[in-house]
């Protein structure tokens, strides 16, 4: 069986504030190893679990954070920026029989560590079919349309919960508590390790491939924090204003959802200013 790991930054064993995840930074050249232990404990656990190949899409900032001289021997991995489908990229191939997101984090304006939606301040909100969307909840529901299961998130406690609203039958690890934004009771990596080792093992349970999710409308709202940057989110085609600091688009599915997504995104923060916002 193959299984593809999305692995973001942020959820990450160690990471509490924005320069363990800034690329560049001091801070950030020393998680990068934490991180990558996270993967390689997850790596180690699915082929325990029975997994024959592990696919590793990085999916945090530039997309190259993890250290591939460092990386599991048996996995493969996809780095760089530019995909199709971002922070899932790989599950398009229709091959891969589970999701594993590991290092997630809880969504724009909720409670929990370096909580954003692929913006970290500009975006305040974002909203699937009417309900709040963390990227976790968005992702998941472009890999269902591929028959993937998510089998595994790790993250903070408090995206282990977020789990429980887009894939409530997937195992959990937490690899730290959540205190406030940039804070959190860490446990060191030899011990988080072990933790995501044994519930990427034990997730191989849950691999398998599903009937497809078929197709249909995906509805996004996405709320900024200053009107000119939903001003500039509006310049998408089928992108709406429906109020001063929010937008909405329709998508036919969620693989053109994701991709209508990321282009909002990316005009919001090429709208930003270096003082203003």
């Amino acid at each position: 069986m193959k299984i593809l790991i999305s692995a973001d930054m942020e959820g990450a064993t160690g990471v509490t504030w924005p320069a363990d995840v800034e690329p560049g930074t001091e801070q950030w050249q020393r998680c990068r190893a934490m991180f990558t232990s996270d993967v390689n404990a997850a790596v180690t656990g699915l082929f325990e679990g029975g997994a024959d190949e592990v696919l590793v899409n990085e999916a945090h900032s530039t997309m190259r954070n993890l250290l591939l001289e460092d990386l599991h021997q048996d996995a493969t991995m996809i780095t760089g920026r530019h995909k199709d489908l971002s922070m899932v990229e790989g599950v398009q191939a229709g091959d891969c029989d589970g999701v594993v997101f590991l290092g997630y984090h809880c969504g724009a304006g909720d409670e929990g560590v370096l909580a954003h939606t692929y913006l970290p301040n500009a975006v305040t909100g974002v909203w699937l079919d009417g309900e709040p969307a963390s990227e976790g909840r968005l992702n998941a529901a472009v890999v269902a349309e591929y028959g993937t299961p998510v089998i595994l998130v790790t993250g903070d406690d408090r995206a282990c919960e977020d789990t429980s609203g887009y894939a409530p039958f997937a195992r959990t690890v937490a690899v730290k508590e959540h205190v406030s934004r940039y804070a959190a009771r860490c446990r060191p990596p030899a011990r988080t390790a072990e933790d995501i080792r044994a519930g990427a093992r034990a997730a191989m349970l849950l691999a398998g491939r599903l009937e497809p999710a078929e197709p249909r409308p995906r509805t996004v709202e996405v709320e900024v924090d200053a009107a000119h940057l939903s001003q500039a989110a509006a310049l998408v085609p089928g992108v709406t204003r429906v109020g001063a600091r929010r937008v909405r688009f329709t998508s036919p599915d969620a693989y053109e959802m994701i991709r209508c997504f990321k282009t909002v995104t990316t005009l919001v923060s090429q709208a930003m200013e270096a003082h203003y916002g």
